[in-house]
């Protein structure tokens, strides 16, 4: 077993080295945390610190095992807390089929894939708290009429609150990054389920932001925008990224009105 962990490029790996930085966001987490999942180990540099907080049911996910073997050395017990797969083709309902919250140093290469992953489990995933890119956490926080404003911010915007917590200098982590990193809190909201097809409204919202640079009405032409009442054409005349969620609720409505009259 090492005492030494290479990052792993392929893996995008960026182990962080402060540990003040690594204890304010496991502190980032709701006290009450009880079922909690860390993506992404590494070297266990936040898995200290949620150990000191005694949460009951805690896994870590860690697909590299030469991670996995150094955290078996350096911690005691576990053994009982590491699952060594990829945290995306993984069915989190094995490990926890009720609440959850999940927290990491996310790897930049599958941050966005994390977060879908996330929404597609948003009514187990009470919590996260996580660091990403400075741009996707950005973006993930941003709100309507602000360019980073995007696919992620709205999906994720309809089930939780968002607040973007700090910034991260590139110089903390082995090796550094690039560009800085961003730590975000994630909290669900109260919202059991859209009032709309929740489906359609993913499909709704990818197309609006995947031709951002048309108005929502040439983007969605193909979901019979056109003929969509002269009351919402204010909508339509609209960007993508100056809609709200409410907004893309309604338009995905219109669209399955439309699908159904078809």
């Amino acid at each position: 077993m090492t005492d030494y962990v290479k990052p792993k490029k392929h893996l995008g790996q960026h182990f962080l080295r402060d540990k003040s930085i690594a204890k304010s966001i496991v502190d980032a987490l709701n006290p009450s945390t009880q079922n909690l999942i860390e993506i992404g180990a590494g070297t266990g540099i936040l898995t200290q610190f949620i150990i000191e907080k005694d949460i009951s049911n805690f896994k870590i996910i860690e697909i590299d095992t030469e991670s996995v073997n150094y955290l078996l050395k350096h911690f005691e017990n576990m053994n009982q807390h590491i699952i060594e797969a990829d945290f995306l083709r993984f069915d989190l309902e094995t490990i926890f089929p009720d609440h959850f919250s999940i927290v990491g140093n996310f790897p930049y290469n599958i941050s966005n894939q994390i977060l879908f992953k996330a929404f597609d489990y948003r009514n187990q995933i009470t919590e996260i708290v996580g660091m990403f890119q400075k741009e996707v956490a950005e973006r993930i926080a941003s709100k309507p009429g602000n360019k980073k404003y995007g696919i992620l911010s709205v999906l994720l915007q309809a089930f939780y609150d968002i607040d973007y917590l700090f910034t991260v200098n590139e110089d903390v982590f082995d090796p550094p990054p690039k560009v800085k990193s961003g730590v975000i809190k994630l909290v669900r909201n109260k919202v059991i389920q859209l009032d709309c097809n929740e489906s359609l409204f993913k499909t709704v919202v990818k197309t609006a932001f995947n031709q951002r640079r048309k108005t929502v009405g040439n983007a969605l032409k193909s979901m019979g925008a056109k003929d969509w009442p002269e009351e919402h054409k204010h909508l339509l005349n609209k960007r993508a990224e100056q809609l709200a969620v409410e907004d893309f609720v309604l338009l995905t409505n219109l669209a399955a009105e439309t699908i159904q009259q078809d």
